[in-house]
């Protein structure tokens, strides 16, 4: 008897095309609603304060440490080849192109992108979404699609914040604890940092990763099993699959634009 079953392939595969199919369905519709969210911006506006400023805490001081740490380990590595000048630089590279998009998107799927999952999946066990289905309000332009879009718009801004903490870190270990020259520290960076190059493709990366993120917690929210432990399931795979759908995506990004 063989140890696999080609009905039970066969079921595995159809049911996985069709999840891809309605999280297609569902994005295109998310898409397709910008002007819809936009002119009622206030939902949309709420849905920033929510995500962005309950997140606004643990970004800046993770933020901070991380500066911390890469001023630390930048002096000690670029003072054995005598180029401790270019700490500024080393520092505001590492967290523009790379740590400050990814760094922020793992901790927005940890924390806000849970906290829609959750909210999604309670109203869904709640009936709260069918209900709004039976007087005619369409849940997905009602509930779904301002928090998308505030998550596409919050995602770059928290980035940036953490950039720019990073940066201060690594200024006041760099240049306050170890003693490198300030006006080294910040020329260098000054002089090394692309505004399109660096800034630019660290923007679209956040914006990439604040679109994954937060579809995926839509998504699993929206079709999580209407029950606790259902609840809680879709809580957990929204920061499995976010957190690797951002590294994933990371290196795909990273080799499109840096090979060019």
């Amino acid at each position: 008897m063989s140890w696999w079953n080609p009905a039970d392939v066969g079921f595995a595969t159809r049911t996985k095309l069709a999840d891809l199919g309605r999280g297609a369905r569902m994005f295109a519709r998310l898409v397709l609603l910008l002007g819809a969210s936009l002119r009622r911006f206030g939902l949309v506006r709420d849905q920033i304060h929510f995500l962005g400023n309950y997140s606004l805490a643990i970004i800046a001081v993770s933020g901070l440490f991380v500066g911390f740490v890469l001023g630390l380990q930048g002096y000690y590595t670029l003072q054995r080849y005598g180029s401790s000048e270019a700490l500024g630089l080393l520092v505001a590279l590492s967290l523009v192109r790379e740590l400050g998009p990814v760094v922020t998107a793992l901790l927005f799927a940890g924390r806000a992108g849970t906290s829609l999952t959750a909210e999604i999946g309670l109203m869904k066990a709640g009936e709260q979404l069918s209900a709004m289905e039976m007087m005619a309000v369409d849940p997905v332009r009602r509930i779904l699609a301002p928090r998308f879009w505030a998550g596409v718009i919050t995602m770059p801004l928290l980035a940036a914040v953490f950039s720019a903490v990073g940066i201060i870190g690594g200024y006041l270990v760099g240049v306050v604890m170890i003693g490198v020259d300030p006006g080294s520290f910040w020329s260098q960076m000054q002089g090394g940092v692309d505004v399109w190059r660096d800034v630019g493709n660290g923007v679209v990366k956040s914006l990439v990763f604040g679109i994954t993120v937060t579809f995926i917690a839509l998504l699993e929210g929206f079709e999580a099993h209407p029950t606790p432990e259902g609840v809680s399931r879709a809580t957990t795979r929204t920061v499995v699959v976010a957190s690797l759908s951002v590294l994933g995506l990371d290196f795909v990004l990273t080799a499109m634009m840096f090979s060019i």
